[in-house]
């Protein structure tokens, strides 16, 4: 697998258009390749964008409420560093906005994710004339008891998002009953890992020669999802729901 980073102009809040920075700075896509883009951008592409005017825990704060589907509030996490929500079935701090690489300006998550990767992929098959594609939208986010940021897939199209191995023999001849694999989340995680998290200014990159992906050209994204009650974590995950 290749994973080849994307130099590019910083989109400019609080609104950017993507499409002429993909037809500037994208080198020629080839058949089965994977395009990871980060949710920052295109949410500043759809101008999902508000100015920073304090600077303020309180202020961040109102907003961040406002975003998440259910939070936690600041002082009930160590060091009451952010307020933990969740927000299209994943943990993440502060709803995803975010503040850094921004030019004074909060941004927030974009919208219909799913639906944006799959306007970018056609937009791309078209122009290069391919079958083969994925669009992946990422971010950051942390996972419990582990210091460090980490990628996941906020969005998706083109891919089937899981390998399914129930059913299965492991190398003893035992039957596998429960596991599949994360194809589009691990993915993320390496390409947001090439990405990095400073000024290195690539926020798109390439994933080229992935030769464990399906392609599709359904929307499936909700293949991904866990019901919240019937999610292993839910003991610990019912804490947002509490009245």
């Amino acid at each position: 697998m290749k994973f080849i980073p994307v130099k590019t102009r910083p989109m400019l809040p609080p609104k950017d258009d993507i499409y002429p920075v993909l037809d500037k700075y994208l080198p020629p896509l080839k058949e089965g390749d994977v395009l990871f883009i980060t949710s920052k951008i295109l949410g500043i592409h759809q101008g999902r964008c508000r100015k920073i005017k304090t600077g303020s825990r309180a202020e961040k704060d109102e907003l961040v409420k406002q975003e998440a589907e259910v939070y936690i509030s600041r002082k009930e996490c160590p060091g009451e560093h952010v307020i933990l929500t969740v927000k299209k079935n994943t943990l993440i701090p502060s709803a995803g906005i975010d503040e850094s690489n921004c030019n004074g300006y909060y941004v927030y998550w974009p919208k219909n994710s799913n639906e944006e990767a799959k306007k970018i992929c056609n937009y791309l098959k078209k122009k290069y004339k391919i079958k083969k594609l994925a669009v992946v939208i990422t971010d950051s986010h942390t996972i419990p008891m582990r210091y460090g940021v980490m990628g996941i897939s906020i969005g998706f199209f083109g891919i089937k998002p899981l390998r399914d191995y129930r059913g299965k023999k492991d190398i003893f001849g035992r039957k596998i009953t429960m596991t599949k694999s994360n194809i589009v989340d691990s993915l993320a995680n390496m390409a947001v890992l090439v990405m990095g998290e400073g000024s290195e200014q690539t926020p798109i990159i390439i994933g080229r020669e992935v030769d464990i992906i399906e392609f599709t050209n359904k929307q499936n994204h909700k293949e991904l999802l866990i019901p919240i009650k019937e999610d292993i974590y839910y003991p610990l995950l019912k804490k947002f729901y509490e009245k």
